[in-house]
């Protein structure tokens, strides 16, 4: 196991920065995540001595940006274990997922088809196959949560039906969190020549995710939940269907030549979809906070991770103020401080230097599960400690009297 106090250091938004004159703890990391030193070095290491544009020049600063760009589409492959020319680079989860719908769902669904996803799902993986599926007539049907808001493959089956095609689903998902069978799915789901879409934005930064083995045929995530820069992430799709699929935006770099009858012949994936001068620095930025996290291990930060939930748990259990909507599972703790509102809540928080989410995170039809509008959220990372989680049930603790707690 790595040290924690040792990583801490690593990150300088965890050394000296302050909420409301004490010491931040950040527990928003569903939100988006921390950067280490080492990230911000290499961002402004391509700033500040290399920052020339990429596949553009015939000169030696050019190819040294060319390098270390399509280097970094090395380590995403072994980091999910593809191949290299099934990495997309995209402009983070919403865009891989937007990418999937309007460039393969939008020519490959009919009229009547049906993709199947679930209440728990982000926006991004509920809105664009709304568009899609009024634009082609298909229907967008759910899968049922259990009672404690799992995704089983019992309940995957009873919602497919001969109509079905397209299956999109997190692998976790960003309030009540549990890890769905995405292999068993996968599985299933293909013996009926079903297409798999995985949303790994809250997977693939706390645990190991092996493409291959899970054999899923596209996943999405963002570089910013994972100790990289914002505005990248990258949709992984299997080589044969990248080569199917559309891309949704068209211009310089994206085409093999084009005329002026409009006779275009586009790359092949995954250059095809990177139209334009690209995020170079994010993506540069992206290759070092992988690098980082496969120096700590993803089975460690899997495991440290774990052991911070279940601390938080049977500490929030034991207060009689707080109600847990998913005790059992993983990744995001989704609660609310009874007989508060929780934006009020988070404001309290917020004046113990403590960084929580609150409202409805982006998944707004949740609520018809839950039964509940609104939740606090907090979501842990590999640089949060036992003490942190202490400071943050002493401040739970401080809700039953809202008030008095926050003007006192």
């Amino acid at each position: 196991m790595f040290d924690v106090e040792s990583v801490r250091k690593d990150f300088p938004m965890l050394n000296g920065k302050t909420m409301h004159g004490k010491p931040l703890i950040y527990i928003d990391n569903g939100a988006t995540t921390l950067k280490p030193q080492c990230v911000i070095d290499t961002v402004c290491d391509y700033l500040t001595n290399y920052s020339g544009n990429a596949h553009r020049g015939d000169y030696d600063l050019s190819h040294e940006v060319d390098t270390k760009y399509e280097h970094v589409r090395d380590i995403v492959a072994n980091f999910i274990h593809c191949d290299r020319n099934e990495v997309v680079y995209t402009y983070g989860s919403s865009d891989s997922l937007n990418l999937v719908a309007f460039g393969y769902g939008m020519t490959h669904l009919q009229k009547d088809d049906e993709v199947l996803i679930t209440l728990a799902e982000h926006a991004s993986n509920t809105l664009p196959w709304f568009e899609v599926c009024q634009a082609t007539g298909s229907v967008v049907k759910y899968i049922d949560l259990d009672t404690e808001g799992k995704l089983t493959l019992d309940n995957v089956k009873k919602a497919i039906t001969d109509k079905t095609k397209i299956i999109s689903i997190a692998q976790v998902t960003n309030v009540i969190g549990h890890l769905a069978p995405i292999k068993e799915i996968c599985q299933y789901a293909h013996e009926k020549g079903i297409i798999v879409v995985v949303d790994g934005a809250q997977s693939v930064p706390h645990r190991p995710v092996d493409v291959k083995d899970l054999d899923v045929d596209f996943l999405a995530f963002s570089a910013h939940k994972m100790c990289g820069p914002t505005g990248v992430g990258v949709l992984y799709g299997k080589y044969e269907l990248l080569q199917e699929t559309k891309p949704t935006r068209f211009g310089g770099g994206s085409n093999a030549r084009y005329n002026s009858c409009g006779l275009i012949k586009l790359k092949n994936a995954p250059t095809k979809f990177e139209t334009g001068t690209p995020n170079i620095e994010g993506v540069i930025g992206m290759g070092a906070a992988i690098e980082y996290l496969q120096n700590i291990g993803m089975d460690n930060i899997t495991k440290y991770e774990e052991q911070l939930r279940a601390y938080a748990i049977k500490k929030m259990k034991a207060l009689d103020n707080i109600e847990i909507y998913n005790e059992n599972g993983i990744g995001p703790i989704a609660f609310n401080i009874k007989g508060v509102f929780s934006q009020d809540a988070a404001s309290l928080f917020n004046t113990h230097g403590i960084a929580v989410r609150a409202g409805q995170h982006c998944a707004k039809i949740l609520d018809e599960y839950l039964h509940v509008s609104q939740t606090l959220r907090a979501s842990f990372y590999f640089y949060n400690t036992f003490e942190e989680i202490d400071a943050f049930i002493e401040a739970c603790q401080k809700g039953d009297d809202f008030l008095d707690a926050f003007f006192g």
